[in-house]
């Protein structure tokens, strides 16, 4: 269980960041590469998704297994809409 008091804490440090320089350092500071890889991958799962991809595709252009392809689609359907508020502000 994530604690709600340090989560909302890491999302106001992650608000207080100005520019793509100081996301990426900040990123690149509290995530080992595993985790920051990690990340990248699920968002461009997410971004492919979005654009209507099959999971056959996406699992080659991202090297994602079937299974977080199918992780990612749930939470883009079913979950906190995080995903998809970022993927239509990315889209203005």
């Amino acid at each position: 269980m994530v604690n709600p008091k340090a989560k909302a804490e890491l999302c106001h440090a992650i608000l207080s960041l100005k520019t793509e320089e100081e996301c990426s350092a900040f990123l690149d500071d509290i995530c080992s590469i595993r985790e920051l890889q990690d990340l990248v991958q699920r968002y461009s799962v997410a971004v492919l998704l979005d654009t209507g991809e099959n999971y056959q595709e996406i699992s080659k252009a991202t090297g994602a297994s079937t299974a977080t392809i199918s992780r990612v689609s749930r939470c883009l359907n079913y979950g906190s809409s995080g995903y998809r508020t970022v993927l239509n502000r990315r889209k203005k």
